[in-house]
């Protein structure tokens, strides 16, 4: 019997249904509307894989491991982001995605971004613009190891309604009714087993991928297979019925990534040592005709050939024999791809004569003179209706040439208009200077001049793949600090820096004491400014200070180990900080070189609630740019203010469960900032906005924009009214604006 299903129709009809249900509890949530747009960068993250649709022109979907899947809406020139609406945060982990290859309007995706949440099988009739979500027993992990293969989801090309989806645990799964029940397939005997992934931790890879063989009146259906001691290959001659182990292919110790199949039925196979995207060392290419020959097909078979494997894979279905593979992880030289027109009997390196032009987003250059060819090169595509078109996924973005078949140089541009798949660490909209800076996890960040240009370059000088905190000097807005860290072992020489051109341009912050070794290596400490731009405080071991740049340093009396202190906006002396373990409020008025507990009548006792769970947690202390001692504070799910540098507090906003807040602009003719909050109100989670003139609490998201209810970070910006910033965990920046009469 099919699970209890839900069904997503239009952003209109969903409104309604879900307003319905809620009247039987609480009465509705007043609401304002609003614009929500992304702020532009351009895809961003990892993509693993991206299909084009065998039944209609000029259509193709994206997967991402965090962010959700993608249409490509051809006479728009954009792709559009298919999963806005839902609520269901570990739904935009996406598995793998399958259009259906016959009818063009009907997807299926298997989605589930963690192995220990719920999964599920999405349907839609109407190419994504709504689903049918039905909820499954066995586990997924889109953005777990091994993301990187697949496809584990196909639909039968011959049988309408008919799919087969290669777990990671519980073998092959079989549906005959469009997805919506799933039940183990007993004539596949395979299951998953568990690889170790870069931390050491086991996790299941199981069948990485299924695929039809799509010729007319073919019933042959083949399975990779990650099984330690399995058979690598598995084929089915009756769609699915009964499966043959196929002997001979990949050897026991490479694992079958992908698979291809072109027009004459051969089958092509990238193998890898592991299943990925990282810890790969080794690697090949398998080719299986159709009267059952393997060939090893390899394009590199050197010795010494670069360490790394391979994992994408594409035919071309009208021209037999025309094949793209990728290599992935490898570092030296870096990643490219090899074409073959011969069936993988001769081989081109296509890196020598590939170009990148990446004007939409000029950050991949990375201030090089050149962008790489890419990383993690793991989805592959030829159009089926034009094999000059072809795509491939990286780490950080998706390429798309229309010149495959040029003699001479390939021109590769960025395919990411729309695409915006990055997970957000930290957000700052200063007083002055540029709309908004950023902190990215992967990508270190940007300063966005033009939220719908891609910016320039990213943060550098250090480059820190993660920024962790950004703040900025209150008197002085163009006064930046920001703190951070790198991956894995790549220790930076500072994980700290400051600028004073609203960060356009980084100088290195090192903070240590003479003698000692420098405080912050590996992005654990914040770093703020005060309201002069002159003194720099870090969260170091031994919270420190400086009056002249980083060039030397003090100790700061009265703070705890990784005491954090916050700045006045307004007063140069005045600096704030939270003592978690004896419950204190504290206050330094002399530059920050001592702290004292102040009163802090209305605050409880116990501040434990207020403490961030990791370096990458919003600090519950801010204070606002537009008065002296204006701060406010979350404890818990609860909002405190006071408006006199910390001697007394009120509780505000005792109708509201916060789990992150923000200040904006005052509206017209008012002091009071603008509150933002992202958290739960009379029942109903979402953003929500409370400003003179306001009638108590507004809700300022909608059925329509919801992107999963996962907020890193958002942020108010102080020069426009009503404009709210949203850090979320895989699509990016989005940014609110009210809506006046029918105008922003």
């Amino acid at each position: 019997m099919p699970r209890r299903r839900t069904v997503l129709t239009s952003p209109l009809v969903a409104a309604a249904i879900g307003g319905l249900a809620r009247q039987a509890v609480a009465a509705p949530v007043r609401s304002v509307p609003y614009r929500w747009r992304n702020a532009v960068v351009g895809a961003g993250g990892f993509a693993p894989g991206i299909v084009f649709s065998t039944a209609a022109a000029g259509l193709a979907y994206l997967r991402t491991d965090m962010g959700g899947a993608y249409r490509w809406q051809a006479d728009a020139g954009t792709w559009v982001p298919l999963q806005d609406q839902l609520a269901q945060r570990n739904l935009f982990g996406i598995e793998s995605i399958a259009p259906d290859p016959v009818a063009a309007d009907i997807l299926y995706m298997a989605a589930g971004t963690y192995l220990g949440r719920p999964a599920a099988m999405m349907r839609s009739r109407d190419r994504g613009d709504s689903w049918e979500i039905f909820p499954v027993s066995f586990r997924m992990g889109g953005n777990a190891y091994g993301r990187s293969v697949g496809e584990r989801l196909a639909v039968d090309p011959q049988r309408r309604g008919h799919l087969l989806f290669g777990s990671r645990e519980e073998g092959l799964q079989r549906s005959i009714d469009y997805g919506a029940s799933w039940q183990r397939c007993q004539a596949f005997p395979w299951s998953g087993v568990g690889q170790a992934d870069r931390r050491g931790e086991d996790v299941a890879i199981g069948i990485s991928f299924v695929i039809f063989d799509p010729a007319p009146g073919s019933r042959r259906v083949f399975a990779g297979i990650a099984d330690t001691g399995a058979p690598r290959i598995a084929m089915s001659a009756d769609g699915g019925e009964s499966w043959t182990a196929l002997a001979g292919g990949p050897p026991a110790d490479l694992i079958p990534v992908k698979a291809a199949i072109d027009g004459q039925g051969t089958l092509y196979v990238t193998c890898s040592d592991k299943a990925g995207p990282s810890g790969i060392t080794r690697g090949a290419v398998w080719r299986l005709r159709p009267d059952g020959g393997w060939s090893d097909i390899t394009p590199d078979k050197r010795a010494d050939a670069p360490a790394g494997g391979y994992m994408g894979v594409a035919a071309d279905r009208s021209r037999p024999g025309r094949v793209l593979v990728t290599t992935i992880d490898r570092w030296r030289p870096g990643d490219t791809i090899w074409h073959t027109r011969d069936g993988g009997d001769s081989w081109e390196d296509l890196g020598p004569r590939s170009t990148r032009d990446v004007g939409i987003s000029p950050f991949l250059m990375q201030d090089e003179d050149h962008a790489e060819l890419g990383h993690w090169l793991a989805g592959l595509a030829i159009d089926p209706f034009d094999g000059s078109r072809a795509a491939y996924t990286t780490g950080a973005t998706v390429y798309r040439t229309d010149e495959l078949d040029a003699k001479g140089d390939i021109r590769w541009r960025p395919w990411v208009a729309g695409i915006e798949q990055t997970a957000i660490i930290s957000l700052l909209s200063p007083p002055g200077g540029a709309p908004l800076v950023s902190g990215f996890g992967d990508i270190a960040g940007f300063v966005h001049d033009d939220l719908q240009v891609s910016p320039p370059r990213m943060h550098l000088n250090p480059h820190l793949t993660n920024t962790n905190n950004l703040d900025y000097a209150g008197l002085h807005p163009d006064v930046l600090v920001r703190s951070g860290n790198r991956h894995g072992d790549q220790v930076p020489t500072a994980a700290l820096a400051w600028s004073e051109d609203g960060g356009r341009i980084w100088n290195p912050l090192r903070a240590k004491l003479p003698a000692h070794e420098e405080q912050d290596r590996d992005g654990q400490a914040h770093v703020v400014a005060g309201a002069d731009g002159r003194t720099f405080a870090v969260s170091t071991p031994v919270p420190l200070l400086s009056r002249d740049r980083g060039e030397s340093w003090q100790a700061i009396a009265g703070l705890p180990e990784r005491g954090r202190p916050v700045a006045d906006k307004q007063d140069p002396r005045l600096f704030y900080a939270l003592d978690f373990e004896r419950g204190l409020f504290l206050r330094s008025e002399d530059h920050d070189r001592s702290f004292a507990p102040t009163t802090a009548r209305g605050l409880p006792a116990d501040l434990s609630a207020a403490r961030p769970r990791s370096r990458e947690t919003p600090y519950p202390l801010i204070a606002w740019h537009g008065a002296r001692g204006a701060l406010w504070l979350k404890l818990g799910e609860r909002l405190y203010r006071s408006t006199d540098a910390g001697d007394s507090w009120t509780r505000i906003g005792a109708a509201i469960r916060a789990e992150l807040f923000a200040l904006g602009r005052p509206a017209s003719g008012s002091q009071e900032p603008t509150l933002f909050v992202a958290g739960e109100f009379q029942g109903q989670r979402g953003l929500f906005r409370q400003a003179d003139g306001d009638r108590g609490w507004l809700r300022i998201d909608d059925d329509a924009h919801r992107w999963g209810h996962e907020y890193r970070v958002i942020e108010g910006d102080p020069k426009v009214f009503g404009r709210l910033y949203v850090g979320t965990n895989g699509r990016g920046i989005l940014y609110g604006d009210p809506v006046f009469h029918g105008k922003e």
